[in-house]
């Protein structure tokens, strides 16, 4: 199975770079990472380039220009662009545990999708990792707010990871499924802009055509970075996307990804 990693990104180059640094790290390699960006400036494109010549995997850049919050536009862009059969989403301030890509390719099974966890770090442990450049943490680092999520054990993710058929929890920062699954619902719903729902509206879409959701636990764990929460100025707008879908089990978006395929 060839792993296309996706990751989302808008003008934070210093978290970029250690989010990078965590995929060359990673037991498994994806087949390839898209970075997402929706509108930065120049700083990520010089990155990228910088990463090109010392890392070990293919790196694409998906840009579209900065025309405001357009995260459902960008991960089209990006996923109509992935050579690979299944797609993982993360953000471009989630550091990865180096069994990352490994435990969302053994978990990964046709008729699902999966929903991973994050651990949230502090202000302070973010400004100190972003200073020192370091990307190794673990369940015993400083600056952990929900500990718990940092244990890996494939033991204890076989007993606890579930199955079901809710949105409850859905967050793109950590979301894996197969390209066709994806293509088949048209992707996310371009509609959405501003902050919230799209990842929510995405999954009730996927739930509608039968696709389950798997809740993996004390797996795929990834680090979040602080940062200052979004304006959340559009969530009414965006919840009624969200409500139109669920009350009329839709399974399809009239403006997707069928845009750039």
């Amino acid at each position: 199975m060839l792993i296309s990693l996706i990751v989302t990104t808008y003008n934070r180059p210093d978290a970029l770079s250690l989010v990078l640094k965590s995929i060359e790290n990673q037991v498994m390699k994806p087949f390839e990472v898209i970075v997402a960006d929706d509108g930065s400036d120049e700083r990520t494109q010089r990155v990228l380039e910088d990463c090109r010549n010392k890392l070990s995997f293919k790196i694409i850049h998906s840009f579209q220009r900065d025309k405001g919050f357009r995260a459902s536009r960008s991960r089209n862009k990006a996923i109509a662009k992935a050579n690979g059969d299944y797609i993982i989403l993360i953000d471009g301030d989630m550091i990865l545990q180096d069994e990352f890509i490994k435990d969302h390719n053994r978990n990964a099974k046709p008729g699902f999708f999966i929903q991973g966890s994050r651990v949230l770090l502090s202000e302070l442990q973010t400004k100190l990792i972003l200073k020192k450049r370091e990307v190794f943490i673990s369940f015993f680092s400083s600056g952990l707010k929900n500990r718990k999520n940092a244990i890996h054990s494939n033991i204890l993710s076989s007993l606890f990871s579930s199955e079901g058929f809710n949105i409850r929890g859905i967050k793109t920062c950590n979301l894996a499924f197969y390209k066709m699954d994806c293509i088949r619902i048209n992707g996310f719903n371009n509609d959405f802009i501003g902050w919230g729902r799209e990842d929510s509206e995405f999954a009730s879409r996927l739930l509608n055509t039968g696709i389950k959701r798997i809740n993996l636990k004390f797996n795929a764990i990834q680090y979040h970075l602080w940062h200052q929460e979004s304006s959340k100025k559009s969530l009414f707008f965006n919840d009624e996307i969200l409500n139109n879908t669920k009350n009329y089990n839709l399974k399809w978006c009239k403006n997707g990804i069928d845009n750039f395929l």
